[in-house]
């Protein structure tokens, strides 16, 4: 579960990115988050991620307080999520199966958990086929899949999708989105950000809307109106 209470995020620039956010996500919803350039997006991520700390009010992550989290607990709390970003950043000269690996190794999985794991995930993804190509051997959409397989590797209550399609054509876009609609199904939490408006309206979930640092609209199977941005 993801609770924001109050939040207020300002940065040593002045500005100032959120000004009083509250909001909830329970464990198996699947949640857009839309708004644009400069609403608040990318600081709602870090903060949950704990890569920034709010300036005032209370967030809780998958159980943690961030706000007394020490920091010897963030890779702990950071392992109940699995981050999905546009640009896939993957290890290049690895293949996909190493890529994997080197995500199971990180958290001290055994060679076992890493075998039976990773080929769960690859078949999830629909890439059981290609374990030992390298990236730059597959396609964009491909390489998404790969990415979506790492974050879910070592099983996270929550994913976190950061513009997952913003490289992709509308078929692969699709294609991605139908596959993180799997995985909540599977009972996953999924959090997508993304400017994609056709396909955040082409499915019917809570569509949480933010802009100028505020929550302007949060409602389940929202509708992404082409004006509001």
């Amino acid at each position: 579960m993801i609770r924001f209470i109050d939040i207020y995020k300002s940065y040593d620039n002045g500005t100032k990115a959120l000004k009083g956010i509250s909001m909830r996500i329970d464990d198996g919803e699947f949640v857009f988050l839309v708004g644009p350039s400069g609403s608040g997006k990318s600081t709602i991520i870090k903060l949950i991620t704990a890569e920034i700390a709010p300036n005032e009010g209370r967030l809780m992550v998958n159980g943690y307080n961030l706000n007394t989290l020490r920091p010897h607990q963030v890779p702990y709390m950071r392992r109940t999520l699995g981050v999905i970003f546009q640009d896939f950043r993957l290890i290049d000269k690895k293949s996909i199966y190493e890529n994997l690996v080197f995500a199971m190794r990180a958290v001290g999985a055994s060679p076992r958990e890493i075998k039976k794991r990773i080929q769960y995930v690859l078949e999830l993804v629909g890439l059981e086929g290609k374990a030992d190509r390298r990236p730059d051997e597959i396609s964009g959409g491909e390489q998404q899949r790969v990415a979506i397989a790492r974050a879910l590797v070592n099983n996270p209550s929550m994913i976190i999708a950061d513009e997952p399609t913003g490289n992709l054509d509308p078929q692969r876009s699709l294609e991605i989105m139908m596959l993180l609609e799997k995985i909540n199904e599977l009972g996953t939490t999924v959090l997508v950000v993304t400017h994609e408006k056709e396909l955040v309206n082409r499915f019917d979930k809570r569509v949480v809307a933010i802009e100028n640092g505020r929550i302007i609209s949060d409602g389940m199977g929202g509708y992404y109106d082409n004006e509001t941005f």
